[in-house]
């Protein structure tokens, strides 16, 4: 019998050189869900996602992908499990000098030995599930910021994943984009069984898509839980950032010496 969990993270350390970014991580992601991580810029989030990739290897604890260490995989057993991977990058990495239909297509044509008329329907159904079928001739270039993130998850989709990364899919978006790219998230989990993992600052949008939610604060997990329970909360870091206040445990001014001294010294700053 399959585990529910998809993802399992038990205490995770990762450092680069002598800084530590993660710290004692534990987290649980559960098949068929939208997981949300969320945390202030340079704590750890699109790192966590390169862990789970296997792109690098913790300083300690452990990464589990469908009850896999990924760490102690061989290369080949490595690139085996990232064929159930799937990564929706920031602004989509589209291969600009390839058509819609052939970026779709690339992933198909790389791993499978699928006959060319077979590629064509898939790739035009998944086309059709971001609403882009009618696109298919179209180079990058000719699509907007929008247009290319949807390209992007119907590439992300081509070979039915059992996990989806997305690392800030809806930054550079306007609201109907990014209203359309939620949606879509969350109704291609739903229909395809797949866990997606959504790395993100947006949090009015993700709390209307996610069914939990981790935030990384130093490196540390500083509270997690469902979007009402988020919304509820009265953890300090939690409650400034959900509510996008200026001042809190993330403060407005960078450290400094008293304004009534800087001001007294004439024009040194030194």
């Amino acid at each position: 019998m399959k585990s529910e969990n998809l993802v399992e993270i038990k205490d995770l350390n990762f450092s680069y050189g002598d800084r530590a970014i993660l710290k004692g991580i534990n987290m649980t992601m559960h098949r068929g869900k939208v997981i949300a991580i969320m945390g202030g810029s340079g704590c750890g989030k699109t790192t966590l996602l390169r862990l789970i990739g296997g792109a690098v290897t913790p300083s300690s604890g452990s990464v589990k992908v469908a009850g896999q260490v990924v760490h102690d995989l061989s290369r080949d057993e490595l690139f085996q499990m990232r064929r159930k991977m799937s990564m929706l990058f920031q602004f989509g990495a589209l291969f600009t000098d390839l058509s819609v239909f052939d970026n779709v297509a690339f992933q198909m044509r790389e791993h499978t030995n699928l006959p060319e008329a077979v590629i064509r329907d898939l790739v035009l159904m998944k086309l059709h599930a971001v609403g882009l079928r009618g696109a298919h001739k179209l180079m990058p270039a000719e699509l907007s910021g929008g247009m290319a993130r949807r390209v992007a998850l119907a590439r992300s989709i081509a070979l039915d994943p059992l996990l989806i990364m997305y690392d800030e899919p809806f930054t550079g978006l306007d609201p109907i984009s990014l209203s359309v790219i939620g949606s879509l998230i969350r109704r291609l989990t739903d229909a395809l069984g797949m866990t997606s993992i959504v790395v993100t600052h947006d949090v009015q949008e993700s709390l209307k898509i996610v069914d939990y939610v981790y935030f990384i604060s130093e490196g540390v997990i500083a509270a997690h839980g469902t979007p009402a329970e988020v919304q509820e909360s009265i953890t300090p870091f939690v409650h400034q950032f959900v509510h996008g206040e200026e001042d809190g445990p993330v403060p407005f001014h960078y450290p400094a010496s008293a304004y009534a001294r800087d001001l007294r010294m004439g024009g040194s700053v030194a």
